[in-house]
């Protein structure tokens, strides 16, 4: 029996899988790996022909993955819809970052390069695919009034989770005498084996608690009925131009947004020379400021609305980015770093609890709905982590493409001022 909405036992539940998920984009994508893959490549590296920068080479290497998962989401979202299978792509793309995630125990130098990026890109691909189907569930577990609120307790359940297991391995990393390690190098491994198991394990709480799928029979071809699915909401959305503009305005900040959280531990490695213990302590105070970010933005969107709260924090970003170009202690960076986590969970939170608002009341295609939010997602982080890497590949300094990502946020302040938001839909008036 499908439960219902607002039920205290399946929202908590939905918001495990953050708690789960998040682990990889915290302690892999931001904490761990970066610094690790720097260690253990040349500061060069040929790839097909081409000498790039190791840092590039990982950038790209998210950028790539993303947009994989761009050109697949939309069709498989169609087919979540009609045919049925949003848990089941969320169990398929959960067990296939895991895995890939684990697999990169194997990646140890310059021999072993293809074992490390194809695993990181394929751990992505699954992270990022995962995304999709769970926010799918976001209109199907809540009413409206309630998005703002469910939607930062899943990131607040993701950074509190991610937190506990950074916080462990940075024990091992540390201390890595204790565990028989020689070096706190070699023990970096044991995060790719611990983050893929935490992945893995506590996904099986909203795979067990969310509403099953109603699989639909039909001698159709899914593909086809995805790209119908796929067709009609986007001529759904083309009849809204205050839709339209909003995903405008989203994919300009989450390009920066994305490019920044993706690539501040090789800025901080690379350009202020941080170590491994030092960038896992510059995360982990991060995501603790994130924690408070994220419930002070839906307070804050509560009693001022959704634009303007999403506008504070593009305007903060915008001056993150400006600053970025000049700091140069490690002081300097760990008082920016609180600035990131004080908005990076709240625009995150809010950007996925204001596009809900826009659905149509009452539509079963939430899927479908969200892949289009989910492109805009992929592409932007294409995009924005594509021009980090190509902004630093052409002028030979990363603080040029932080100053670069200034310009995503001043866009998006633009384009969203045109942008009505509403805050309830049974209110029956559009509030900016």
């Amino acid at each position: 029996m499908t439960p219902p909405k607002n039920d205290k036992r399946t929202i908590t539940a939905w918001a495990f899988f953050d708690w789960a998920n998040s682990a990889y984009a915290l302690v892999i994508t931001v904490a761990v790996f970066p610094g690790y893959f720097l260690e253990l490549t040349n500061d060069t590296v040929n790839v097909f022909g081409m000498h790039i920068s190791d840092s590039t080479l990982y950038a790209w290497s998210i950028a790539f993955a993303y947009l994989v998962i761009a050109a697949l989401s939309p069709i498989l979202s169609g087919i979540a819809d009609y045919g049925g299978k949003k848990k089941s792509f969320l169990r398929f793309f959960t067990t296939l970052g895991a895995l890939a995630c684990i697999s990169l125990v194997f990646f140890t130098g310059m021999p072993t390069l293809w074992v490390g990026v194809s695993g990181f890109i394929l751990a992505t691909i699954g992270f990022a695919g995962g995304i999709v189907f769970y926010n799918a569930f976001l209109p199907l577990i809540a009413t409206e009034d309630r998005y703002d609120d469910v939607s930062a307790k899943g990131f607040s359940y993701g950074f509190i989770g991610s937190v506990i297991l950074l916080i462990i391995n940075l024990i091992v990393i540390m201390k890595y005498d204790w565990f028989g390690f020689p070096d706190s190098l070699h023990a970096v491994p044991t995060a790719f084996v611990m983050v893929g198991l935490w992945w893995l394990g506590f996904a099986q709480i909203p795979l067990r608690r969310l509403p099953e799928d109603i699989l639909i029979k039909t001698q159709e071809n899914l593909l086809k009925k995805g790209y119908q699915e796929l067709v009609k909401v986007w001529r759904t959305i083309g009849k809204d131009r205050n839709t339209q503009a909003f995903l405008v305005a989203f994919f300009c900040y989450n390009a920066g947004v994305q490019a920044v959280l993706f690539m501040a531990s090789t800025f901080a490695e690379k350009e202020l020379h941080f170590s491994s213990s030092d960038l896992i302590i510059l995360v982990l105070l991060l995501q603790i400021v994130a924690i408070g970010g994220a419930w002070a933005s839906a307070k804050l969107s509560g009693k001022k609305g959704n634009k303007f709260s999403i506008m504070l924090m593009l305007a903060i970003w915008t001056g993150i980015c400006i600053t970025g170009y000049f700091v140069q202690t490690g002081l300097d960076f760990y008082l920016l770093a609180v600035a990131v986590g004080t908005v990076m969970g709240g625009i995150q939170s809010l950007s996925r609890a204001t596009y809900a608002k826009f659905l149509p009341e009452n539509t079963p295609d939430t899927a479908s709905f969200f892949s289009f939010y989910d492109v805009m997602d992929k592409v932007s982080t294409v995009t924005g982590t594509f021009v980090f890497g190509f902004v630093e590949q052409l002028t030979g300094g990363m603080r040029n493409s932080v100053a670069t990502l200034a310009v995503f946020f001043v866009i998006s302040l633009l384009v969203l001022a045109f942008v009505t938001v509403r805050r309830m839909r049974t209110s029956g008036i559009p509030v900016s």
